[in-house]
């Protein structure tokens, strides 16, 4: 096996690989409400095409991820996930 482990193979099938990685991240500079719903929706679209999505969210909300679009979902949605599950 590679220095990747088996838990991270994933993230070589991942959609989000390439160019448009930056859109799954909020940029450095202060992002408008506007341009951030278009950014992240931006991002949810290519996540609903990608065929390692379920492990993109399961690595996420089990490294507790706090920034950005992960498996399809913004931190505050993966912060809700994870308080429903403990309820």
């Amino acid at each position: 096996m590679s220095a990747l482990g088996a838990e991270s193979l994933w993230q070589q099938f991942a959609a989000c690989r390439g160019p448009n990685q930056v859109i799954f991240f909020p940029p450095p500079r202060l992002e408008r409400r506007s341009e951030k719903r278009l950014r992240e929706a931006r991002a949810k679209e290519i996540c609903q095409s990608c065929s390692v999505r379920k492990d993109c969210l399961a690595y996420a909300l089990t490294i507790r991820e706090q920034h950005g679009i992960w498996g399809g979902l913004t931190e505050s949605e993966r912060r809700e996930l994870l308080v429903s599950d403990q309820a």
